[in-house]
């Protein structure tokens, strides 16, 4: 028998977060966030679950390439552009579109020589303070680049990323938007017409319909994830991708005192049943996930009991006292949100879901 750790992706659940995002942004165009593997689910078998997107975005030429041999034709961007100017023939052979975020990479551009009509993302700072171009610099970089014979009019584009916007509330969010407004105001008047423009992620556009403009940018969402901060609820129903399961191997009855585990972190606190589960920071749960993380164990709440090792964990079964080897449980997914366990993790589900690692099998699964 092998080893039943697994995690079941569900391509349905896929498509359903994409039509969300349609109804909740219904005059713009869709760029699908599917870098890192698709968020650890696996980037061919979701990508072709995405088929209705309008492009798609990638962190890197290796993940483009991925798509590309695989035969997968979209419109495709390159989140952090090229990284050398050896890269940027590769990226223009295979129709790429190239996010630009510093003068080193217009510098590439006005350097290369091009038949094809290229397609460009000007990144501008607005206040995540990482990459793209102060306001103050933005529109000499967007005039350099409107003079590049193989970019043509409706080919350069304007693009930012929000700080705070899984807080609704938080002021950063308007700030953002107001600088975002102004420096690609520039551009109508240049060219006398609206260059587009993409601003929202996941959490923007479910809560901030005045951050969609002609391109929305949804990642986490698409994979079932709330991309608000905990206390925020969500008037839309997503539905979780990948639900990471494995089974019961082993239960002991444990006396009262006894210890659990790595370094005696935990202890049974009266007679009861323990269970052994095939899991471990191996497979991608969180080394550092407390006691008391929760899971199912056919469907019923149990907790996590001691440290997690490489391949096996412990879990309290006082509340499923006729749980046996063999029974399913549930790390996250259906029935046990993947957020909710980020939380007690101490951490976010983006880690959790990219954290899966290459030996855990995945199945997928259309209906």
């Amino acid at each position: 028998m092998t080893r039943p750790v697994r995690a079941r992706i569900d391509l349905q659940a896929v498509t359903h977060n994409l039509s969300v995002v349609r109804q909740a942004a219904p005059q713009s165009r869709v760029m699908a966030v599917i870098k890192a593997n698709a968020y650890g689910h696996g980037v061919i078998p979701v990508t072709r679950a995405l088929m209705k997107a309008d492009a798609f975005a990638v962190a890197s030429l290796e993940e483009a390439m991925q798509l590309r041999e695989a035969g997968i034709s979209h419109d495709i961007v390159l989140l952090e552009g090229v990284f050398d100017p050896e890269e940027l023939e590769l990226a223009i052979t295979h129709q790429l579109q190239l996010v630009v975020h510093c003068e080193e990479q217009v510098s590439w551009l006005e350097g290369f020589k091009s038949g094809a009509s290229v397609h460009l993302w000007l990144k501008v700072n607005t206040g995540m303070n990482r990459l793209g171009f102060s306001p103050q610099t933005a529109l000499a970089m967007w005039q350099r680049l409107q003079r590049l014979s193989y970019v043509k009019t409706n080919c350069l584009r304007w693009l930012s990323h929000l700080a705070c916007a899984d807080e609704a509330d938080n002021p950063l969010n308007s700030t953002q938007l107001v600088r975002f407004t102004e420096v690609t105001h520039f551009s109508e008047t240049l060219q006398g017409t609206g260059a587009e423009r993409s601003l929202a992620n996941s959490a923007a556009l479910l809560t901030r319909p005045d951050m969609h403009f002609e391109w929305v940018r949804p990642g986490i969402m698409l994979y079932g994830a709330s991309p608000m901060a905990s206390n925020h609820e969500l008037e839309v129903e997503l539905q979780p991708v990948m639900t990471l399961e494995s089974r019961l191997i082993a239960v002991h009855q444990r006396a009262k005192g006894e210890t659990i585990g790595y370094g005696q972190d935990w202890t049974c606190p009266q007679d009861m049943p323990v269970g052994v589960v095939a899991i471990g920071y191996g497979d991608g749960y969180p080394r550092h996930a407390p006691s008391g993380t929760p899971m199912l164990v056919n469907g019923k709440t149990v907790a996590l009991a001691g440290r997690v090792s490489m391949d096996l964990i412990c879990v309290d079964l006082r509340n499923q006292a006729d749980a046996k080897a063999g029974d399913i449980v549930t790390l996250w997914g259906v029935g046990v949100p993947v957020e909710k366990v980020a939380q007690h993790v101490g951490t976010i589900s983006y880690e959790l879901l990219c954290g899966v690692t290459s030996r855990v099998p995945r199945f997928y699964q259309s209906n």
